[in-house]
């Protein structure tokens, strides 16, 4: 939109009978908007010499002449198609999700604090207390959770899953496909073709696993003692530190606040030894057996065909709303992930356990590069194929791969299953290209 300027105004001497005459020149420009017209008038008024005076004053205004202002109409946002997120480089560091100058801004800002002595501000849940306003949605999430993994163990029955030997391809369909980009060891003996076998839930949902701690705010873990503690899914160590309570995994609920002054914990409340009954749970028990993948698909038996639709769309809405519940506990919840390998690590500092085998881990003596985590590092995707006829011929690469679309995979079992296809999801599938025949490919476009 123009914005109004302000009003100018210039003096001009011209001649008059008593001599010099001063001229005041007043410009008045009128308020323009982008969805008005353009056609302006001018008027021009002189003013009459006043008597006894040596000056005149004339005036210029500007007239707008009226017009109607056309409407627009909003064009939808969504895109026809959208690419997947860039697969990152593993010869590099993954980048910050918070931008780099933001953390120096932060830094700064602590350190003079701390060279005042004044106390860093925390708010819950990162100064040890539990927010009321997330303990709903870590309920909701790991019932969630729950759901899902029943849900996939199910389904996994019916759609067959193959995952392939030589590396982390996965594919949902009723064979696996014929598209060369294999990149394990072996690839150059099969031509870059998978070697695939049936896959199990671990391939459809990622597991990523952290330690719990019973006190996140307390002792790090090191090296020699990364045994004493259980590794946990990442889903469900965030749900406890967000004010879950499971008997098997208990944590420490404190009720004053932690202090702190620049990096530096100047009341925590003591050290608090983990009570007995921790290390004596039985991980096979049944209550904490359907909060982990592992063996998921004994536990449950093969569902009825008349319900496999409905149990597709309680997975799929399973799936959703443990994704958006992560994507706000991790707002408020302090989670780190190393910047050159997979693992996690629910708390405010991460462990100190040196078990890092990725780039130039040989510098940093096996230790990880803890940044904050995203959620797709706590939650994978794990993108897959979208099969637009599951029975049908298996997928062939080459010219005719640019044509296929990804979706996740859980998302692509489902959808199988007989769940209907959600909105946000139907851009990356590419439901609108029709995939041509090889001999075709060449001739488009």
């Amino acid at each position: 939109m123009f914005q109004r300027p302000p009003t100018a105004s210039s003096t001009l001497w011209e001649p008059s009978p008593k001599g010099a005459c001063l001229s005041t020149v007043d410009f008045k420009p009128p308020q323009l908007s982008a969805a008005s017209s353009y056609n302006l008038g001018l008027k021009f008024e002189h003013g009459k010499l006043r008597k006894g005076g040596s000056t005149c004053r004339t005036i210029y205004s500007v007239s707008r002449k009226p017009s109607v202002e056309p409407t627009f109409r909003k064009r939808d946002a969504s895109p026809q198609n959208e690419d997947l997120p860039a697969v990152l480089p593993k010869q590099k560091k993954k980048p910050y999700p918070i931008p780099l100058e933001k953390i120096k801004q932060a830094a700064k800002v602590n350190k003079k604090l701390a060279e005042k002595g004044i106390e860093k501000p925390l708010d819950p849940p990162k100064n040890g207390l539990l927010d009321p306003d997330l303990i709903p949605v870590a309920h909701q999430v790991l019932h969630a959770w729950k759901a899902l993994i029943k849900g996939l163990a199910q389904l996994l029955h019916v759609i067959p899953v193959y995952g392939c030997l030589e590396c982390s391809e996965v594919h949902v369909a009723q064979s696996g496909h014929h598209i060369q980009d294999c990149l394990g060891p072996s690839n150059a003996t099969r031509r870059s073709f998978h070697s695939w076998m049936k896959g199990s839930i671990n391939d459809v949902l990622v597991p990523i696993e952290a330690y719990h701690l019973y006190d996140p705010f307390g002792r790090r873990i090191k090296h020699e003692t990364r045994f004493q503690y259980d590794r946990i899914p990442a889903v469900v160590e965030l749900c406890i530190q967000a004010g879950v309570d499971i008997p098997e995994y208990p944590s420490r609920r404190r009720t004053k606040p932690i202090r702190m002054i620049g990096k530096k914990v100047i009341d925590r409340g003591g050290f608090v030894e983990e009570p007995e009954q921790w290390h004596a749970a039985n991980p096979s028990s049944l209550a904490i057996a359907d909060l982990d993948t592992h063996g998921a698909s004994e536990w449950f038996a093969p569902p009825l065909s008349s319900d496999i639709p409905k149990i597709a769309q309680e997975t799929l809405d399973a799936y959703e709303t443990v994704k958006s519940g992560v994507t706000k506990l991790m707002k408020k919840c302090s989670v780190k992930a190393c910047g050159y390998c997979t693992e996690v690590h629910v708390g405010p500092w991460g462990h100190n356990a040196k078990l890092c085998g990725e780039f130039k881990h040989q510098w940093r003596d096996g230790k990880h590069g803890w940044q904050d985590a995203t959620v797709d590092e706590v939650f994978p995707p794990n993108y897959v194929w979208h099969v637009k006829d599951p029975k049908g011929p298996p997928m062939k690469g080459g010219a005719l791969k640019k044509f296929y679309g990804k979706v996740p995979a859980v998302v692509e079992l489902c959808l199988q299953a007989g769940a209907q296809i959600p909105e946000k999801y139907k851009p990356m599938m590419r439901l609108d290209i029709v995939v041509p025949e090889i001999d075709e490919a060449q001739l488009v476009a």
